[in-house]
């Protein structure tokens, strides 16, 4: 069939654009498919290196609740409220340390609030160690103080017992000083007419004599001296004013007792020893005596 050359031409290049216009929607159709898929990986890699980020933060995070939690664990006191106190930050730290790993890295909002009380809760541990320093110092202090108190103490005490033996001593000797003494202590024997005389047979009675010392520390007013006489064999010389006088807390048998008027001068005295019965030969002892103390000895030899 014979076709004019002039349509044919039309004809071909209406063929030629009815399949060249699918073909150009196809390769724009590819070219947005494309770069589609170049912006879905690139936000896909955007978002993973972002979870990657959120990730490493939420690890770090925990490490350091972890770190805080040690401290605590680690922060010890001898202070009961103290001890009270670090048990219930503890306790919030851990619940801290759970809440936290229940949570996705992704949840920002939580992770910046675990943040905020992560970083009261570090606040929280410096003012304990502030507050246990500072009662660790004042304890020190204390300690130090009562140590130094303990030491004064001790050194009053014994300056005191030094002032008390001292007071003693000399209330001692005060005491001492207050004790009458004699002297001139004899004993001697008498005839029936009054003279001394040593022969056994003819002695009648016997006289002791002394002095009381002048003393103005005793105390003055009467003062009764007793005389204990013991013949040769040791027999205590008595008569029928023989009486018990007490020296010291013991109670000792009288042969004869005198007393005068002590005022402090010295005072010259004789006791004398009657109706004891007969003498016999051989050395008398004599021992004079106040109820404060023994004044003294002598001896006299009958023959």
């Amino acid at each position: 069939m014979y076709e004019d050359p002039l349509e044919r031409i039309e004809r071909e290049e209406r063929e030629r654009k009815e399949k060249k216009g699918p073909r150009t929607v196809a390769t724009v159709l590819a070219i947005i498919a494309a770069a589609l898929a170049l912006v879905l990986g690139y936000l896909l890699y955007q978002r993973n290196t972002l979870v990657h980020e959120l990730e490493d933060e939420k690890a770090e995070l925990a490490s350091q609740m972890v770190d805080l939690q040690n401290d605590f664990n680690s922060l010890n006191t001898d202070y009961e409220n103290i001890n009270h106190q670090l048990d219930t930050s503890r306790e919030q730290v851990a619940m801290l340390i759970e809440k936290l790993n229940k949570t996705e890295a992704t949840n920002r909002a939580k992770i910046r609030q675990y943040e905020k009380e992560l970083g009261t809760l570090r606040a929280i541990m410096k003012g304990y160690i502030v507050q246990i320093d500072s009662l660790n110092t004042l304890n020190k202090k204390l300690t130090a103080d009562a140590a130094a108190a303990r030491r004064e103490a001790a050194q009053s005490r014994m300056e005191n017992e030094v002032l008390a033996q001292q007071v003693e001593n000399l209330s001692s000797q005060v005491n001492a000083g207050k004790v009458l003494k004699a002297r001139a202590i004899s004993l001697a024997g008498y005839y029936s007419n009054d003279k001394a005389g040593d022969r056994h047979s003819r002695v009648r009675y016997m006289v002791a004599n002394l002095s009381l010392v002048e003393n103005s520390l005793a105390d003055h007013g009467p003062v009764r001296v007793y005389v204990r006489v013991k013949d040769p064999e040791g027999v205590l010389l008595m008569n029928t004013e023989s009486a018990e006088f007490t020296v010291n807390g013991v109670t000792l048998q009288s042969t004869a007792s005198r007393e005068v008027d002590y005022e402090g001068g010295e005072v010259d005295m004789s006791i004398y020893i009657n109706d004891t019965g007969e003498f016999i030969k051989g050395v008398y002892t004599l021992e004079v005596y106040t109820n404060q103390a023994l004044l003294g000895r002598a001896e006299c030899m009958l023959r």
